[in-house]
């Protein structure tokens, strides 16, 4: 396994970073293709052995209950101070008021709740998980960095949101003196690579780590594309991404399939090493549910692309829909 800084910040973590939203009680939440706990453990278990130290989730992940799998699995599998949690905060808990967004009452609280489901004292990477028009920035700006102040959270990131909100974002921090964010978790993959026209920039002259989830396409660049998974027959959200672009999107699909084959590799493994190799990228949050995902994943490190190969698999991106 590999280590690198998180952005400019001195926090290491390792190349692959293990996202968790595929473990939890699959009857709550929105993702009834979860692990229920008895098998989310393996898997978390092989990642700790594997090297992996930086594991991604969020308070929302099957209604709490991945945050509580996770931190049990962490406890029993290795040491506190080996590890980098990061969960995230927006999406609503409950119904009723101040129930979600990020105003300095829903910070507060939801962290606290996090705490208590991971089974910790601090969280090293506490992330917005969307931007949150309806609250003043400077609200949740200055709450996030009371947090740090307090030793609840040690670093600050954020999730998906347009770059010009990114950057309003840090130089409120920056103008009261308050923590910025350190990292950015983004979608970006094969099938979608818009963050390349101002995120990833943005993020490299801020020095800002990238994190990017649903590396695999929501599993889309590893299998043929008819090919379907009980995940992608229930994830709604997964496949409106395609919608609009099916045809360009199942050409790359394809040329992944060309250059996984002219290597004797999987799938995985390419999209993976095209990532992996693009300037900015920190860690990819790999959604591995099975061990031998994980292995594969861990396999993609060794990997380097060629210059033709990584033309060869970016010549047939269309531009799509901002997500």
């Amino acid at each position: 396994m590999e280590y690198v800084k998180l952005g400019r910040s001195g926090l290491e973590v390792s190349r692959l970073s293990l996202g968790t939203m595929g473990f939890g009680v699959p009857e709550r939440g929105n993702t009834p293709w979860s692990l229920k706990e008895e098998e989310s453990r393996p898997v978390i278990k092989q990642a700790v052995e594997l090297g992996i130290n930086f594991f991604s989730t969020a308070n929302m992940y099957s209604d709490g209950t991945s945050e509580e799998i996770l931190g049990r699995a962490l406890k029993d599998f290795t040491r506190r101070d080996q590890v980098v949690i990061a969960t995230k905060v927006f999406v609503p808990m409950r119904k009723g008021p101040n129930a979600m967004g990020l105003s300095r009452k829903a910070v507060m609280t939801e962290v606290d709740h996090s705490l208590r489901r991971l089974g910790t004292d601090y969280i090293d990477l506490y992330q917005i998980h969307r931007w949150d028009s309806a609250t003043p920035i400077e609200e949740t700006m200055e709450a996030l960095h009371d947090l740090v102040k307090a030793g609840k959270v040690r670093y600050l990131g954020a999730s998906s949101m347009l770059a010009w909100q990114f950057a309003k974002a840090q130089h409120t921090a920056e103008l009261n003196g308050w923590t910025r964010f350190i990292a950015m978790e983004n979608r970006l993959n094969l099938l979608y690579r818009e963050e390349e026209r101002e995120m990833l920039p943005l993020c490299k002259d801020q020095g800002v780590g990238v994190t990017p989830y649903l590396p695999l396409a929501a599993g889309r660049l590893t299998r043929d594309w008819d090919q379907t998974t009980p995940r992608s027959e229930k994830d709604q959200i997964a496949r409106a991404m395609f919608i609009n672009t099916e045809e360009g999107d199942r050409r790359v699909a394809e040329r992944v399939a060309e250059v996984a084959a002219k290597r004797g590799i999987g799938r995985a493994q390419v999209a993976l090493a095209w990532l992996l190799q693009k300037e900015g990228i920190t860690a990819p949050v790999i959604g591995a549910t099975r061990i031998s995902h994980l292995e594969e994943s861990v396999s993609s490190l060794e990997i380097q692309l060629s210059a033709e190969e990584i033309a060869s698999l970016e010549e047939l991106y269309i531009p799509h829909p901002l997500i």
